[in-house]
Formats: C-alpha cells, sequence, structure tokens
C-alpha cells in the first residue's frame, strides 16, 4: 500500500517548486492533493501536470486572506471528501539590509509566513481534531535557525513558524493531530538556481558537507515521511534538511 493511500492533502504555494515537488510525491504515494497559490493560471497548470482533476485541484489563495484559506480548505473537503494534510509552504522574500528594509517589507514576509500559517492551520487543525487524524507541516528554512544577513523579516518569521509548531503540537498531541516543522538549507529550486552560478559554486556550495545543494524530491519524501502514519509519534520537531551545513 502507498505511504498516503486515499489521504487528501492541501499544499499552499504549490504552484511551483518545492509546493510542487511535495504535490507530486503525495500523489505517487496515493494522495489527492489540492493546490493554493495566488497565481490561478499557474496553479491550474500544475494542477493538470500532476495528473488533472482526479488527482489535482487548483484554487487561487492569498494565504494572508483567511477568508480565501477558508474556501482553499472547503475546496479539498468539497472534491475530494476530506481533510487529512495540510502543508503551509507558501513563502516570499523581501531582502535588504536592517537599514535599508521598509515597514511595507517587512510586514509582507511576516504576514505571509506567519499570519499565512495560521491561516492555514487554523481550520484545517479544527477538521482534524474532529476526525481525530492529521499531519500538518510547515515549511521553514535555514534562514530560521541561523539568520542571514538581508534577512532580519525572513529570519523572524521562519523562526516563529516553529514556536507556532511547538504550541500547536502541545495543544492537539492528545487530538490524533500531528504538526511538524521542516528547515530546508539550499535546495535547487528556480529560486536558487537563480543565483548567480559563480555565487553558488564559490561561497554557497563550499559551505556544505554533502558539497552540493539538495534536490526538491529529497523535501518531498521527508514531507510525505511527515505526513504518513510512520510518522505518528512525531510532533513538535523541526527537521534540518541542509546537506549538514547546519545541525540543530
Amino acid at each position: 500500500m502507498a505511504l498516503l493511500d486515499g489521504q487528501t492533502a492541501v499544499v499552499t504555494g504549490g504552484a511551483q517548486g518545492l509546493g510542487f515537488a511535495i504535490a507530486q510525491r503525495f500523489i505517487d504515494e496515493g494522495a489527492k492533493v489540492v493546490l493554493g497559490d495566488v497565481n490561478l493560471e499557474a496553479t491550474e497548470a500544475a494542477a493538470s501536470a500532476l495528473g488533472g482533476s482526479s488527482v489535482a485541484a487548483a484554487v487561487r489563495c492569498d494565504v494572508t486572506d483567511g477568508a480565501d484559506v477558508d474556501a482553499l480548505i472547503a475546496a479539498a473537503v468539497e472534491r475530494f471528501g476530506g481533510l487529512d494534510i495540510m502543508v503551509n509552504n507558501a513563502g516570499i522574500t523581501r531582502d535588504a539590509t536592517m537599514r535599508k528594509m521598509t515597514e511595507d517589507q517587512f510586514d509582507q514576509v511576516i504576514s505571509v509566513h506567519l499570519k499565512g500559517t495560521w491561516n492555514g492551520t487554523r481550520k484545517a487543525a479544527a477538521i482534524m481534531r474532529e476526525n481525530k487524524h492529521g499531519a500538518i507541516v510547515n515549511m521553514s528554512s535555514l534562514s530560521g535557525k541561523v539568520g542571514l544577513v538581508g534577512q532580519t523579516n525572513y529570519s523572524a518569521a521562519k523562526a516563529g513558524m516553529h514556536g507556532f509548531t511547538k504550541a500547536l503540537g502541545l495543544e492537539y498531541a492528545r487530538k490524533g493531530v500531528t504538526s511538524n516543522t521542516i528547515s530546508p538549507g539550499y535546495i535547487g529550486t528556480k529560486m536558487v538556481m537563480a543565483i548567480p552560478k559563480e555565487v553558488l559554486d564559490s561561497k554557497i556550495i563550499p559551505q556544505i558537507p554533502m558539497g552540493r545543494l539538495g534536490k526538491p524530491e529529497e523535501v518531498a519524501g521527508l514531507v510525505a515521511y511527515l505526513a504518513s502514519e510512520e510518522a505518528a509519534f512525531l510532533t513538535g520537531a523541526n527537521i534540518a534538511i541542509n546537506g549538514g551545513q547546519h545541525m540543530f
């Protein structure tokens, strides 16, 4: 039997990058997936690439808008009959040094990552609590543990996501609902591959003991494990997947 056979998942930020890779792995493991993203056209294209309406659905969703997220969760229940897995993956960057960062740049990043995670979890957790079954996975970052220059907003948001995860894990530990965080390092997504090759080769990859970027599929495999019954006794954790760049 596939790892996630018969389950339904929602993945925010699912139109590309890690979100798309996670959705693909979920479907490979027998799940149905609803993708939420701000670009409906790209999200519909992603759902089609994943196998079409029998296994994937697309919903336009701004995770900072509670009504949008409620509609995303409702779509999963209406389309596929329930909700077993919630992956809060949507994210943005607005990098700038502290001296140059604007209040709007700070607010945008905090809102998408922290409020977006709260919005994504609020209704999903209520459904899971009622069913006494479910898994919530929040996508944090290496930046939330070590801090990076120009990312006071992003580092604060990603660190906050794990505090949220731990509190939720305590609240729902007896309800059959797990809550965990994943903190990837440098993964070969479109965003990372946009970094100039000379910077990757001279500054970033030398910091990684494994000597390479991570693969989106490797992150997706970890998320699939956390979403499965194999991880039913694991909650409140923050799991690093960064090739040994930082161990915590």
